[in-house]
C-alpha cells in the first residue's frame, strides 16, 4: 500500500523532513510531496526578489529539490551543482553579480521566467535530479511575512513594533505577539491543494515556527484544505528555541498550532525527550489537539540542536506504517 505523505515547511528544516522520509521509504512505499514557503527574502533569494521581481523565491525550493534528489551518481552530482553557491571573486575590481547565489536559484529563476509558471518550473527541475517526490509552493507568488513583536527595541522593552520581512522577522529580539501574512490570500496553487486533499499524512515541522511552519496555516485555500483533509496530522518539534521562538516553552509551540488554525487535529506529536524535560506539560498540549506524545531521539550525535534525517527516519517508520 502506498502512503501519500505531504510534508510543510521551508529551509534546512524541512530538508531534514524530506531525508528523513526519504530514510523511511527502504521500509515503507512512500508517495513525497513537498509544499514550500515562499518568503524567503534573505541572501540570494532575497537578492532575486529584489532584482528580478521573482515570482517566488526559490531557496527554500531549491533545499526541497536537493533533499529529494535520487541517489546515482548523475542526479546527485547535479543536486550538488543546484547547491554549489558562487564565491566571491578575490580582488575584483567591479561588484561580483554572481557572488552568493547558488546555481540552483539561477535555474529556477530561469526556469519560471521561460515557462512563466512555478509549478511547471519545479517540475522541470525535479526530472533533472530524479527527484522521488515532488516539490510545490506553499503558493503562487511570492508572499512578506510581517509580525508584531514586544521588545523588539530594547530600549522601549514594552512597546510593540511591526517588523516586515522573513528574514528581519527571524532575527529580531523579542517577544513575537503575532504573525501575518501579505498578501492575506495568496493565490494557491491546485496541485498542492490536490495533494493535500489524497494525503493519507501532513506532516509539519521541523523548521523556524513563525516564518517556516505555520505560514502554511496562514493562506486562506492551503488552511482550508488541510482542515478538511482526512490525512492523519504529525508534527515535528523542534530541538531547540531559536530567536522567533525565544521564552516560548515546547508546549507552547502546540498552542500556536492551535491559535493560529483553531480547531487543528493532529494526530502524533514527534519530540526529542531530551528536548523535551518535564513530559507533561507537552502530553497535556499535545492530547489538546488530539495527539499522542512520541518521544525519540532524533538529534546528531554532536549534541547541536539539529534533526539527523536517519534517526528522525527511524523514528517515522512505525508511526507512519501504523496507517497502513
Amino acid at each position: 500500500m502506498t502512503l501519500r505523505v505531504v510534508a510543510f515547511g521551508g529551509g534546512h528544516g524541512l530538508s531534514a523532513s524530506l531525508r528523513a522520509l526519504r530514510r523511511c521509504s527502504r521500509e515503507l512505499d512512500l508517495e513525497i510531496t513537498a509544499i514550500v514557503t515562499v518568503g524567503d527574502d534573505g541572501g540570494s533569494s532575497g537578492r532575486l526578489r529584489a532584482e528580478r521581481d521573482a515570482l517566488i523565491p526559490p531557496g527554500d525550493l531549491r533545499q526541497a529539490l536537493a533533499a529529494l534528489a535520487a541517489r546515482e551518481p548523475h542526479t546527485q552530482r547535479t543536486a550538488e551543482l543546484l547547491q554549489h553557491r558562487f564565491a566571491a571573486m578575490p580582488a575584483a575590481e567591479t561588484p561580483d553579480g554572481l557572488a552568493g547565489h547558488p546555481v540552483g536559484n539561477l535555474l529556477l529563476l530561469g526556469l519560471m521566467e521561460m515557462l512563466g509558471d512555478p509549478v511547471a518550473a519545479l517540475d522541470h527541475a525535479a526530472a533533472m535530479v530524479g527527484a522521488q517526490g515532488r516539490v510545490l509552493p506553499m503558493a503562487r507568488r511570492k508572499i512578506d511575512i510581517e509580525a508584531d513583536v514586544l521588545g523588539a527595541d530594547p530600549s522601549r522593552p514594552d512597546e510593540v513594533t511591526t517588523v516586515r520581512g522573513q528574514h528581519n522577522v527571524a532575527v529580531t529580539p523579542g517577544h513575537l505577539a503575532a504573525v501575518r501574512i501579505e498578501p492575506p490570500d495568496p493565490p494557491t496553487c491546485d496541485e498542492a491543494i490536490a495533494a493535500i486533499t489524497g494525503a493519507d499524512w501532513l506532516i509539519f515541522g521541523p523548521g523556524s515556527w513563525y516564518t517556516s511552519v505555520l505560514p502554511h496555516l496562514l493562506v486562506p485555500g492551503l488552511a482550508a484544505a488541510i482542515s478538511a483533509s482526512p490525512a492523519r496530522r504529525l508534527v515535528t518539534l523542534n530541538l531547540a528555541t531559536d530567536n522567533e521562538t525565544h521564552g516560548l516553552s515546547v508546549a507552547d509551540h502546540l498552542a500556536a498550532l492551535h491559535w493560529y488554525r483553531p480547531g487543528l487535529r493532529v494526530d502524533t506529536v514527534l519530540a526529542d525527550a531530551k528536548w523535551v524535560g518535564e513530559p507533561e506539560p507537552v502530553h497535556q498540549a499535545a492530547e489538546s489537539l488530539g495527539a499522542q506524545l512520541v518521544l525519540a531521539p532524533l538529534a546528531v550525535a554532536d549534541g547541536s540542536p539539529r534533526h539527523d534525517p536517519e534517526a528522525l527516519g527511524v523514528a517515522l517508520v512505525p508511526v507512519l506504517g501504523a496507517a497502513r
